[in-house]
């Protein structure tokens, strides 16, 4: 059965961005090692799952991008979570437009890589509550935002999670990949 990776970029804080939705601290963190380190875990994923916030973002960046994560992002099939969207312009992307838990199940008993998923906070927020996430890969970056918005606020009571990997960059952003305990 396939795993569901969360992948997310925090503040030291434990903030996904500002209270406003800046992202714009997360952006120096990233060097070419870094990078390369992102990109490679991009292409281990059998499918990008994503909110719909999040699908037009991406959607109005990635197709005309000559970043290195544009391939995997665009060559890889994605499945964008949504009740009201009813068609999509990015390449090699389905609306999974049913109950979020039977949507991934489903994908999870399918054969093929990991399934991850990108955050935006709700989206996050909505598989953590849902006890859908098999792995975090957390970004933890050498910022204190102070205030913002946290894919964790929602928890009714402590989790417990099992540290199984993590590496510093150059950059001091750490990634962090943590199984539920």
């Amino acid at each position: 059965m396939r795993k569901l990776i969360l992948q997310m970029q925090l503040s030291l804080d434990g903030f996904a961005c500002g209270p406003n939705g800046e992202l714009q601290w997360i952006f120096p963190g990233f060097d070419a090692e870094c990078t390369a380190w992102e990109v490679d875990r991009l292409w281990e994923a059998g499918a990008h799952l994503m909110g719909s916030v999040t699908y037009g973002d991406m959607a109005a960046h990635w197709p005309t991008s000559t970043e290195p994560y544009a391939p995997p992002m665009n060559e890889i099939p994605k499945v964008v979570f949504s009740k009201s969207l009813r068609e999509t312009s990015w390449g090699d992307t389905r609306i999974a437009p049913g109950e979020l838990a039977v949507e991934i199940d489903s994908l999870k008993r399918q054969p093929g890589k990991d399934l991850l998923a990108h955050g935006g906070v709700r989206f996050a927020r909505s598989l953590i509550d849902s006890g859908l996430v098999d792995e975090y890969r957390l970004m933890v970056h050498p910022v204190v935002l102070g205030k913002g918005l946290s894919p964790f606020s929602t928890l009714p009571a402590p989790a417990r999670l099992k540290l199984v990997d993590a590496i510093t960059f150059q950059t001091g952003v750490i990634a962090k990949s943590l199984h539920p305990a």
